[in-house]
């Protein structure tokens, strides 16, 4: 387990006053009633600058969010998956460029639905490993997309968001439904990683839990990182909320009856994890030290470094993705697992080329810049992320703060 030394601000770069704003960013979303807590990370050579938490888990009852507390991390756990396909890949239980149906027979022979919203013909190229993990694969999401792939999403249940579905089944539901466009054409979120989370099973003969926990979370010492927060735990999870027409706050999904909580059968690669802010910064310094310290690291340090790289021929509005949630993708690709910054001044952000990043539906963040040695977590729990400009405020926030 990685145990974190909390270190002076100003011994890591950072000037404390500067470091104050963020505090008092986080107090004002509180206290205006926008959130029901804020959690904000940040660690620098691997050691902590800040660490601070405002607000309650549980604002109907009055329960305070707590350093150690366990969220949904949604698609913060598309990253943590990838991962696991490159530990496939270095197992040598698979290539990037494997088409899909080697691992998942069930979907050979994808169609493509045409403009007309009605015809289809079968994809003229199937989609790869590689697809799926750059989102390139014309898969995409039944809750999201309002469009006629979308709405059959919809109306033949495919949901991986499911408590008691099943992985398997679920997955193989998908031959049915056509892609929304040609593999490696454009950039689209959909269920790319939940389909990836059953390779991890087909490839290495193990649960989706398992392999994550023998491979990741284990070695990293991940000790509160699950599909389903156990009994024992809930008293430091979170309730869940959403944003009222009035910018209030609205309580959508309970602690101890929450999806999440005990008894999960779905376990989706897309967005079942739940965490907390220091065992996901756990995996993040794995990233940001390409594999890990020691003799035996979680990942080899190429297979890191190809995924912090981008895959896109350009950026990603490039490929008919001008803005995800919040946030303007110009000057931003997408690597194996998160998004990538390619030029901060086409981006408009404060930051560095080649920073790896994503977040979750409930406005969680994070982001790792190799070059300054930097790792940031967000954690609250808002739905949707498109709330408010959390992670734009937060990246502009950090980097005022550091002084070299």
């Amino acid at each position: 387990m990685t145990d974190f030394r909390t270190a002076k601000p100003s011994a890591l770069g950072f000037s404390g006053k500067r470091l104050e704003r963020i505090g008092d960013w986080m107090r004002r979303y509180v206290d205006d009633g926008k959130l029901p807590f804020v959690e904000t990370l940040i660690a620098r050579r691997g050691e902590i600058v800040f660490h601070e938490t405002v607000g309650h888990r549980d604002v109907e009852n009055g329960l305070k969010a707590e350093p150690n507390g366990i969220h949904r991390i949604y698609s913060m756990t598309k990253p943590i998956v990838s991962a696991a396909i490159m530990q496939l890949l270095e197992d040598g239980k698979l290539q990037l460029d494997d088409p899909l149906a080697w691992h998942i027979p069930e979907l050979a022979n994808l169609k493509v639905l045409e403009e007309d919203g009605e015809s289809t013909h079968v994809a003229k190229t199937q989609p790869t490993l590689h697809h799926l993990l750059t989102h390139t694969s014309g898969l995409t999401y039944g809750i999201f997309d309002p469009g006629p792939v979308g709405k059959a999403l919809r109306k033949a249940k495919i949901d991986f968001s499911e408590k008691h579905g099943r992985l398997d089944e679920t997955v193989a539901k998908l031959a049915d439904i056509p892609l929304v466009f040609e593999p490696g054409t454009r950039w689209n979120y959909g269920v790319s990683t939940d389909v990836l989370g059953r390779v991890v099973e087909t490839a290495s003969g193990m649960s989706l839990p398992e392999f994550l926990h023998e491979r990741i979370f284990e070695p990293l010492g991940m000790e509160d990182t699950f599909f389903a927060v156990p009994s024992d735990k809930l008293d430091r999870f979170s309730a869940c909320y959403a944003k009222t027409e009035d910018n209030g706050i609205r309580r959508i999904d309970e602690i101890e009856d929450s999806r999440y909580a005990n008894s999960v059968t779905m376990f989706s690669g897309g967005g079942g994890l739940c965490s907390t802010a220091k065992d996901y910064m756990r995996f993040m310094e794995m990233i940001r030290t390409h594999g890990g310290k020691g003799s035996d690291p979680v990942l080899g340090r190429k297979s890191v470094e190809l995924m912090l790289m981008n895959h896109l021929p350009g950026d990603m509005a490039s490929m008919g993705q001008s803005v995800f949630s919040e946030m303007p993708m110009k000057g931003i690709g997408f690597g194996l697992g998160g998004s990538v910054v390619l030029n901060p001044a086409q981006a408009q952000v404060l930051g560095t080329a080649g920073e790896w990043a994503w977040g979750g539906v409930a406005s969680t963040g994070f982001w790792i810049d190799p070059v300054e040695e930097l790792s940031v977590v967000h954690m609250t729990q808002l739905m949707p992320s498109s709330s408010y400009p959390l992670r734009r405020e937060l990246r502009t926030l950090v980097y005022q703060a550091m002084t070299n």
